[in-house]
């Protein structure tokens, strides 16, 4: 299969140490996303995690901190990582998309923008390594951008989530919300529903790979 137009590829070394992969990604021209990114956000976590999470890109603060889920989002998944009996330092935690993708808001605001399936394409080369260095059991992908990634278009976290599926790039893989999601429901008692079903979706991934 053809590289296409945009890839991250040619800047994806051969080694599959992190610490290589991550220097290496600083570097990545593979789309046009990297010139209005403050640095690349590459994943985080112990090299033989048993179970993964892709998110969809970094957001302002994970742009400019250079580490995923470190903002309002990040707190929520810390929340519900404990909540559901996994810790964070033995999760590794990664994007889709490396660089944060933005319009300009108010003042010096940065609003997100969901990244183009074509960025999601050229960005994937990192995914694969990741995936090739970690060799997670299981993927939880929090979001639609995540799924399409990592599992395919054909996958809907709404219908599909708890569903595992084996993945070209994945032994065994599922989706479920961004957590990013549950921020925007105003309800209060909407907003602590869907927590507690995300929650459930966490950890029944970990129980699948501690069984």
């Amino acid at each position: 299969m053809p590289a296409p137009a945009e890839s991250a590829a040619p800047f994806v070394p051969e080694s599959r140490s992190l610490k290589a992969l991550r220097e290496a990604s600083e570097g990545c021209r593979g789309c046009p996303l990297y010139a209005g990114a403050t640095q690349s956000v590459f994943g985080a976590g112990p090299r033989k995690a048993s179970l993964m999470l892709v998110g969809e890109q970094p957001g302002d603060r994970e742009d400019r901190e250079g580490a995923p889920f470190v903002g309002p989002a990040g707190r929520i998944l810390d929340e519900s990582l404990a909540e559901a009996g996994i810790a964070r330092e033995e999760v590794y935690l990664t994007n889709a998309v490396k660089h944060f993708k933005w319009k300009a808001g108010r003042g010096k605001r940065r609003i997100h923008q969901r990244p183009s399936v074509g960025e999601v394409n050229a960005c994937r080369p990192w995914l694969e390594a990741e995936l090739e260095a970690v060799k997670p059991e299981l993927v939880v992908c929090l979001g639609a951008t995540a799924a399409r990634s990592v599992i395919g278009p054909s996958f809907r976290v709404t219908k599909d989530r708890r569903t595992y599926v084996e993945t070209d790039i994945a032994p065994l893989a599922t989706g479920t919300i961004h957590p990013s999601s549950l921020l925007r429901i105003d309800d209060p008692e909407e907003r602590r529903l869907g927590r507690a079903e995300f929650v459930r979706d966490l950890a029944e991934a970990a129980a699948r790979v501690e069984g």
